[in-house]
């Protein structure tokens, strides 16, 4: 435990009404979750302000409130913290309370549209493989060395932030490689952390649900790069056309990758199979598990950051050679009789693009390509009638399906979708609602050689639907539909 005025050195604070002298036994900003002697931390949220629940807070044994209004029902039993920014706040009180772990810790961030997943978790299995102990943060999931802890948020909250990083710092821990949500820079749930590096990968139309405009959204990824300290390394994908506005303002060591522009690393493709990929990366070839344009991508995001943390190249290029698929990023399934599945979490349309970019690069044009593909409730509506676009100009077939519809139905979510569909290509389109009766048709489709996209969902084992999370995996279904088709033949 520590004490209030421990907690709030450091931080910026416009005024105090009471003791600092309490004991402070937990941060929390849910006032459901106080108890006798927590700090409650009122936060204004996108659907909620956490000043409403001042009064729950006390009564629930709170006596220190950190906020940016202080109430006029003050409890002269209370002590207020009056912040700018409590979201701010509550990052650097809950680093505090856990003893600033990340200074503690390698810390690198990775944000972009697509690949955050991927470089996280190839990073995380590339320095295990060297023999360093490791944390990750993810959206698949969050792991101390072997430990899994599930992931609930792409980046969680500042205190389960704090406390599972803290927990890193105790495990021996010497990196942690997290992902950083465009949500997660905009609501300051990273307030408080030190990194020593930070990723872009690329910017494409996505949750403009949350941020309204594409502006919005490419500054939220921009605001994590300019608050990069200048000990730290920002490391940007050149290719991106808004890579170089990422670093522009940054005091952090720019550093640049890319496959096609002049930058300080570069990465070449020899041959993209769907047995792997042979890549020279700064003059040396090697062999990858890895499939597809994106992934050299990532794997050159991976490469970079190795050697900006001082890693052998030679030792960076062999581990490299060793490493899998990430779960649900273009995951490759090939059945008795020939037919390829892949099952991929491309959920936006240049996500969807980039795959089906990749599967028409390698295969042949004498098999069918079925692609079944559906979008989010609850999320960007604007992006479900381009994912059906980009699915109907890029497959033989395509099979418009559910995906978490959450609170809406999914015959509207599919409707939008079907407004994309250009009218030459509606013979290729059908609407199956059923994912699971989507998926067994495909299977029943394809021929020997055939092969079928399961997109959107990826590593995810549920489908979520009025807020219930029902069991559901693309990857172990798409097999078993696949192994029924093959016996059937």
């Amino acid at each position: 435990m520590k004490t209030l005025k421990d907690i709030l050195n450091g931080i910026e604070v416009e005024q105090i009404v009471g003791s600092i002298a309490y004991r402070i036994g937990g941060i929390e900003f849910d006032s459901r979750k106080v108890r006798d002697g927590s700090l409650f931390v009122a936060v204004k949220g996108s659907q909620v302000d956490g000043h409403d629940y001042i009064g729950k807070a006390i009564a629930a044994g709170s006596r220190a409130i950190v906020c940016e209004e202080i109430p006029d029902f003050s409890n002269s039993d209370v002590t207020y913290i009056k912040v700018k920014n409590s979201a701010i706040a509550l990052g650097e009180v809950a680093s505090t309370f856990y003893d600033n772990p990340s200074s503690s810790l390698i810390l690198i961030g990775v944000t972009g549209t697509n690949g955050k997943t991927t470089i996280a978790s190839l990073l995380y299995s590339l320095f295990r493989s060297l023999g360093y102990t490791c944390g990750l943060i993810s959206t698949i999931e969050n792991k101390i060395e072997d430990e899994i802890i599930n992931a609930t948020h792409t980046t969680p909250d500042p205190v389960q932030l704090n406390k599972l990083m803290n927990k890193m710092v105790m495990e021996g821990c010497t990196y942690c490689f997290m992902e950083v949500s465009s949500h997660s820079i905009h609501q300051e749930r990273i307030a408080g952390l030190k990194f020593s590096g930070g990723i872009f990968t690329n910017i494409t139309r996505d949750h403009l649900d949350y941020h309204i405009t594409f502006e919005n959204y490419i500054n939220a990824k921009k605001k994590f790069f300019d608050e990069l300290p200048e000990s730290a390394f920002a490391l940007s994908n050149i290719d991106d056309r808004n890579g170089r506005f990422m670093l522009q303002n940054t005091i952090a060591n720019k550093k640049t990758y890319s496959l096609k522009s002049a930058s300080d690393f570069k990465c070449r493709i020899i041959e993209n199979q769907f047995d792997g990929l042979q890549l020279e990366i700064d003059g040396q070839e090697l062999w990858s598990h890895l499939i597809g344009a994106f992934n050299a991508y990532n794997l050159l995001a991976v490469y970079s950051t190795a050697i900006l943390l001082g890693i052998n190249k030679t030792e960076v290029l062999t581990a490299l050679s060793t490493l899998e698929t990430v779960e649900g990023r273009f995951e490759y399934i090939r059945s008795h009789s020939n037919i390829i599945g892949i099952v991929d979490y491309a959920h936006s349309p240049d996500a969807l693009k980039n795959v089906l970019e990749t599967i028409d690069f390698i295969r042949t044009h004498n098999e069918t390509l079925i692609t079944i593909v559906g979008a989010g409730g609850n999320r960007d509506k604007g992006k479900r009638p381009l994912m059906a676009r980009v699915a109907s100009l890029k497959s033989d077939k395509v099979i418009l399906t559910s995906d978490n519809p959450r609170d809406e139905k999914p015959e509207a979510i599919i409707r939008d979708m079907e407004d994309g569909v250009d009218p030459e290509n509606k013979r290729k389109v059908m609407t199956i609602i059923n994912r699971k009766e989507a998926i067994k048709t495909a299977c029943s489709f394809a021929n020997p050689g055939d092969i079928i996209l399961l997109a959107g969902k990826g590593h995810e084992k549920y489908q979520e639907i009025n807020g219930v999370k029902h069991p559901f995996d693309d990857k172990e279904l798409l097999k078993e539909f696949l192994l029924t088709q093959t016996m059937e033949n």
